[in-house]
């Protein structure tokens, strides 16, 4: 039976805040990632960011066989096919964005980036390597998908905050996930959960492991079949993992072996 794997990637795989290419992305949990593919298993990312996110940071390092992105909503093999798409309304989008302006206030506007497609929406300039689209209004996103309204806060509280009042005005069409300061609202019925069995659904039998590090990587924690964490990670998710370990190498070591 195949070995399918599947990864976060913000505190798991990449880590932003290092200071070279090696601190951000280590080459050792690259090396092993291709170990891990050249063995004949398949290895993934399963991440709130969209596809426009991840492809100026791993790009002549790693191949995934598969994505899932934006929190279950857009998932595409390592081919560029679509598995799963869905989107979030974009009345609903508009209405959750003009919560956020006014939560913030005429002299604060949280850093809110939309999904559209795979593609970058931003409503202001950003220090980014790669493309996005500048826009002021919902109105103004290309043709297609949005599959995610993700929101940069500045504390857990406040991030919290955000994802309770989502989830209490708009349940009824999204579900917003905290991924340590980060929020990400995703279609109703969507999770990196719901995108494991999705992707274990397209790819028939096969042994799942998951990893990841934050809250919002619980819904993957539960649906893998085998489940590591950190030792850095909440203690809710070390308890619901079942192999807790230091870094990803480990992790793809122990799978291997299985």
């Amino acid at each position: 039976m195949k070995k399918v794997f599947a990864s976060d990637f913000d505190g798991t795989l990449y880590f932003y805040k290092g200071k070279t290419q090696e601190e951000q992305l280590p080459p050792a949990s690259v090396r092993k990632i291709k170990e891990f593919q050249e063995a004949g298993h398949l290895f993934g990312l399963c991440t709130g960011r969209q596809m426009a996110g991840l492809t100026p940071f791993i790009g002549g390092y790693i191949e995934p066989d598969f994505y899932i992105t934006s929190s279950g909503s857009y998932i595409i093999d390592g081919k560029g096919n679509t598995i799963l798409e869905r989107g979030v309304d974009r009345k609903v989008t508009a209405e959750i964005v003009d919560m956020l302006r006014q939560r913030g206030g005429k002299d604060y506007f949280y850093r809110v980036t939309l999904d559209v497609g795979g593609e970058i929406c931003v409503f202001r300039e950003i220090d980014y390597p790669g493309k996005y689209y500048l826009i002021n209004e919902v109105s103004e996103c290309p043709d297609g998908f949005i599959h995610q309204v993700s929101c940069h806060t500045e504390s857990v509280e406040d991030a919290q905050a955000i994802v309770d009042l989502i989830n209490e005005r708009f349940g009824e069409h999204v579900e917003a996930f905290r991924n340590v300061i980060e929020v990400d609202t995703a279609p109703r019925g969507c999770s990196k959960g719901k995108g494991v069995e999705a992707l274990r659904a397209h790819m028939g039998d096969c042994i799942l492991f998951g990893i990841g590090d934050s809250m919002n990587d619980m819904p993957l924690i539960e649906a893998a079949d085998v489940a590591y964490t950190f030792h850095y990670a909440p203690e809710e998710l070390q308890k619901k993992a079942d192999v807790v370990v230091d870094t990803i190498v480990d992790a793809l070591e122990d799978a291997m072996n299985r």
